[in-house]
């Protein structure tokens, strides 16, 4: 019975992954607790640590994502700035919106972010929405990026704790 809360736990956290919520670090939480209160069925710190550490790459592959994509698809530095703060400050205005809210907010202001920041340099709509193009489809694969690196920590933790029984 641990073991299935937990597993609930870690797709619950795989879920809001989408929502902009910080699924990987409820997953890492939620395997924390589960060891504090089922020390029979624990999974063991070092696996705690890897998937924390699995966390924080996700966390910095998300930060850095749109604005190499902006810059890929010929952006300035300051458009792949502007990809992260607007999609930052999107994901938090988007918040009141039901469910997907901060998802749209997030994509729409890692657009709008790199747009604004392009147009400031250069006055080329064209060129400025190709960019703004590349710093959404960064936030696409961001999203994607972290979701693929939740699923990776529920498989490894399936196997730790098949492994010990």
């Amino acid at each position: 019975m641990p073991e299935l809360l937990l597993f609930v736990a870690l797709a619950a956290g795989i879920v809001m992954l989408p929502l902009g919520l910080p699924g990987l670090w409820v997953m890492s939480g939620a395997l924390m607790v589960h060891d504090w209160l089922a020390p029979a069925h624990a999974v063991g710190w070092w696996t705690i640590g890897i998937v924390t550490v699995l966390a924080a790459v996700g966390e910095l592959i998300e930060l850095v994502l749109a604005g190499r994509f902006a810059r890929r698809y010929g952006g300035s530095r300051r458009a792949g700035w502007g990809a992260i703060i607007g999609s930052l400050v999107g994901a938090f205005v988007g918040v009141p919106v039901p469910v997907v809210g901060s998802v749209i907010g997030a994509f729409a202001g890692a657009f709008l972010g790199a747009l604004a920041a392009e147009l400031t340099r250069t006055r080329a709509v064209g060129d400025a929405t190709r960019v703004a193009t590349g710093a959404l489809l960064g936030r696409v694969a961001a999203v994607g990026a972290k979701v693929g690196i939740g699923c990776a920590a529920m498989a490894w933790v399936a196997v730790v704790l098949l492994w010990h029984r």
